[in-house]
């Protein structure tokens, strides 16, 4: 295991003086991507051209690279940066030709970024299916008792943004492979808490932004998109850097290039690219297994406390490091217990369920201490007494 304390320490010294539960909405930055982001920000003002051509290009193909090794995608080519989740998923949502009468199934918890993509898809005369969620997300039963031999794609996310259910990917990837079924992951919540394997999660389409488990910038993230599907697609907008001849501007030639790079939407984000390379580093030297076996212990710790004190848990067992729990509250109510604590330095946040009843998420890292979950306890108590 890593030293907690020294990551504490070194890469994240919020926590010297707050509780930092909200990772699952957006994190801090390590200190050490801080450092790179300042540095590059400083490069770009002084000198431009240079720092593009010789730190960003090489580093665009670089990152493709390195995160093609660390998801076990078959080469760089299957890798492209992208802005967002919501951009990346948009983007292969449009680009696959779809026949009227094909269908598209995710569950009825997803994250609107992997939701509206395929929702759209209705004016385009596809069928939308919402699985009812089973134990906090998307189940094989649930899938296989909706999808038919017009299921075209299934999309979920690596782990529920709302319950934290961890969906299991392995099961859902070797049905949709046998069934020909194009099988969307969006792992913002996940990709640096738990380890992929695109091969053998049989996953063709993998997103995700950098702001959340992956601690880099907003505004940056890579796509994963399987080379045998890439090939299939027709991206719409074509990029300017998405052709095969992108560097003869005045050609127009309107050719995708092979793989994912025809998702390639021009000039990449130069901080955030390097943001996202500098912290997967960090994420590779504390290794992701570390990270999810610390993570998850603290989540199941952070439900056995609640429970404890009688509350309504979301969140199922199996799951990621996200914790959701009923308050018992009206919204003003359930607002003036988070602003409680974020007065005395715990960062927590309300989110609504499909009723609009307001929930309390804890979402952990890395960093993230037993000692932090006893302390929220005791403020818990306290704020909800001063409510009352």
């Amino acid at each position: 295991m890593y030293d907690i304390e020294v990551l504490r320490e070194t890469e994240f010294p919020l926590s010297a003086n707050q509780i930092y539960f909200n990772h699952a909405a957006i994190s801090p930055l390590p200190r050490r991507t801080m450092r790179k982001v300042e540095w590059a920000a400083a490069q770009l003002a002084s000198r431009p051209t240079a720092f593009f051509m010789e730190e960003v290009v090489p580093a665009a193909e670089l990152m493709r690279s390195e995160i093609a090794g660390w998801i076990n995608a078959a080469g760089p080519e299957e890798v492209v940066p992208i802005t967002t989740t919501s951009a990346g998923l948009g983007a292969v949502a449009r680009a696959i030709p779809w026949e009227e009468g094909d269908n598209v199934l995710f569950c009825e918890l997803e994250f609107p970024s992997n939701a509206f993509p395929w929702l759209a898809l209705e004016r385009e005369g596809v069928e939308v299916r919402q699985a009812p969620a089973m134990n906090g997300g998307l189940t094989l039963e649930t899938l296989a008792g909706l999808a038919d031999e017009r299921t075209r794609l299934v999309a979920a996310s690596a782990i529920q943004f709302f319950s934290g259910q961890r969906t299991n990917l392995e099961a859902i990837g070797a049905y949709c492979r046998e069934r020909g079924i194009i099988f969307v992951v969006d792992a913002i919540q996940a990709i640096g808490h738990m380890a992929f394997d695109v091969q053998a999660m049989g996953i063709d389409v993998l997103a995700t932004g950098g702001q959340k488990s992956l601690l880099a910038m907003p505004g940056t993230g890579f796509l994963y998109v399987k080379a045998a599907l890439a090939g299939t697609l027709d991206p719409y907008p074509l990029g300017p850097n998405a052709s095969v001849n992108f560097r003869n501007w005045l050609e127009y030639d309107l050719t995708p290039q092979p793989g994912a790079g025809r998702f390639h939407m021009g000039t990449p984000n130069a901080l955030g690219l390097l943001s996202v390379r500098e912290s997967v580093r960090l994420l590779q030297e504390l290794d992701v297994a570390q990270i999810d076996r610390h993570t998850t212990a603290l989540a199941a710790e952070a439900i056995a406390m609640l429970e404890r004190r009688g509350y309504e848990v979301v969140t199922p067992p199996g799951h990621g490091p996200i914790v959701t729990f009923d308050p018992r509250l009206e919204d003003e109510a359930a607002d003036a217990l988070v602003n409680y604590l974020a007065l005395h330095g715990v960062t927590i946040s309300k989110r609504w369920d499909a009723a609009g009843k307001p929930n309390l998420r804890l979402s952990l890292h890395a960093y993230n201490t037993p000692e932090e979950l006893h302390r929220f306890e005791e403020l818990l108590g306290a704020g909800v007494a001063a409510g009352e």
